[in-house]
């Protein structure tokens, strides 16, 4: 708790009640107030309990939700393979992927190919997770176009001299992909080290980069020639903009979850920017029980916030509610992709989840898209389950806000299916089309390791209407699995 202001509120409510120094009291007309209460928006824009709570009224409604699929014709994709030490071929899940995007969002072609970078591995091992590189000719839209030129990062790429994380990298993480003025594929990803609390290792998280060299040999195939210009951009700092896992080791707080991944590039005015997923630091609202104070992360009327203040200090997601400080962050980056500022978070979501994950934005008519991926599990709003599953977005007249949420409170998608539904999907991503108004939606499809037969792959795409500070599923728009462009 920080005394200090809760001394200051609570002289500013004596003054305020009549409640003298001296012990005398006199008449009041209004009831004091808890003295540890406060609201302090830091300068950014919240994802408020407010808007979560009156989201829950818009779950069934068709303009929100995720289009169901048929289970029968879901298909493993083909290409998704690799050869296992044994020599033995391995059929592999494929979850979180992105695709090879132009600075505005749309999809790039790269000698006539259209490309995605994504999560794949070993259904048995959930600690096999590597970036890959499927590929296929634009305009070919079938799931069987789709060719595999394996893993992006060779095993011994990490040992960079003077890189202070590559080297303990044990995982590679979410990212985005950029095709540069050049002609070049520069890849943004995240580095995620080994995790071993008694070792003191909690699975850091570095936001990294490095430029993957793409060859034709031949006029049907792609090939990797290796990566270069490999390096860490930023991981924190001092924990004042953005928590580093130091800081969270440090603190020890139970059921806290350490987030700092998914960088996700972006242009604007010539300057160069980052936009991840992280949590706040110790200047821009931290984490605690203090936070459970602050009016700004509930939103609605004064008698809102101390019903739900109220409600949630008794409640048995109080503790996860203390820790909740997910932030969708930014920084500047320099030409070379080295960090030039840092930059406070663009939206936050304080006392309601620690993750909101892989954060996008594009500029479209002149407004700032960005889009969270979230779930009900890691979330402490009364009414939202762990089987409720969000893509979450939000809009705002220039790249630092303020984030005002689509669809009055922020709901772009959402369902609740079961985990063990072949159908199940995450990690929805809105890809904007050039002079349209409707982004396609890609996902995946299918839980790790739930099926012998059933692996993790490309979802159907569809199609998501976007206009002003509104969205909408368009019907009957389902796509091919894997579709990254609306040819239509």
């Amino acid at each position: 708790m920080n005394f200090s202001r809760l001394a200051k509120q609570a002289t500013a409510v004596t003054l305020s009640t009549g409640i003298l120094l001296s012990g005398a009291v006199t008449q009041t007309s209004a009831a004091p107030k808890d003295p540890a209460d406060y609201k302090e928006t830091y300068g950014t824009s919240q994802i408020t309990r407010s808007a979560m709570k009156d989201m829950i009224n818009q779950h069934g409604d068709a303009r929100y939700t995720v289009p169901k699929f048929d289970a029968s014709k879901i298909e493993n994709i083909p290409s998704a393979k690799k050869t296992t030490e044994s020599g033995e071929t391995m059929d592999l899940d494929v979850w979180d992927t992105w695709p090879l995007q132009n600075a505005d969002g749309t999809v790039a072609e790269y000698k006539g190919y259209h490309i995605v970078f994504g999560l794949a591995g070993d259904p048995k091992n959930a600690n096999d997770t590597f970036i890959y590189m499927f590929y296929k000719k634009a305009g070919d839209n079938s799931l069987d176009a789709w060719k595999n030129a394996g893993r992006v990062f060779d095993s011994n790429d990490k040992n960079v001299p003077n890189d202070p994380y590559l080297s303990r990298q044990s995982e590679e993480w979410s990212g985005s992909a950029t095709f540069t003025e050049d002609g070049e594929v520069r890849l943004f990803y995240t580095n995620r080290e080994a995790f071993n609390a008694d070792a003191g290792y909690y699975g850091k998280q570095t936001l990294t980069t490095a430029q993957v060299n793409v060859s034709q040999p031949d006029s049907k195939s792609l090939k990797i020639d290796g990566v270069s210009d490999y390096k860490s951009i930023y991981e924190g700092k001092d924990s004042k903009y953005y928590q580093t896992v130091d800081k969270f080791a440090k603190d020890g707080a139970p059921n806290d979850n350490h987030t700092f991944r998914d960088p996700h590039y972006i242009e604007e005015d010539g300057k160069k920017y980052l936009v991840f997923e992280a949590n706040t630091g110790t200047e821009y609202g931290y984490q605690g029980e203090e936070s459970l104070y602050n009016q700004a992360y509930y939103g609605n009327s004064n008698k809102f916030f101390q019903q739900e203040k109220n409600a949630l200090l008794n409640s048995d997601k109080k503790q996860l509610a203390e820790v909740a400080n997910g932030a969708i962050g930014i920084i500047e980056i320099n030409d070379d992709y080295t960090l030039k500022k840092e930059m406070k978070p663009l939206i936050v979501s304080n006392t309601v989840t620690d993750e909101v994950e892989r954060p996008n934005i594009f500029k479209k008519d002149g407004k700032w898209y960005l889009f969270t991926s979230s779930r009900g599990s890691k979330m402490t709003i009364d009414g939202i389950d762990n089987q409720d599953i969000y893509l979450l977005g939000y809009v705002a007249d220039s790249l630092t806000g303020k984030f005002k949420p689509l669809n009055k409170t922020g709901i772009v998608l959402h369902h609740d299916l079961d985990p063990n539904d072949i159908t199940w999907n995450y990690a929805h991503y809105a890809i904007p089309q050039e002079g349209s108004d409707n982004a396609v939606v890609t996902s995946y499809m299918t839980n790790r390791g739930f099926f012998e037969d059933n692996k993790s792959t490309f979802a159907p795409s569809f199609k998501l209407n976007i206009k002003g500070n509104k969205t909408s599923v368009v019907k009957d728009s389902i796509l091919e699995q894997g579709q990254i462009t609306d040819d239509e």
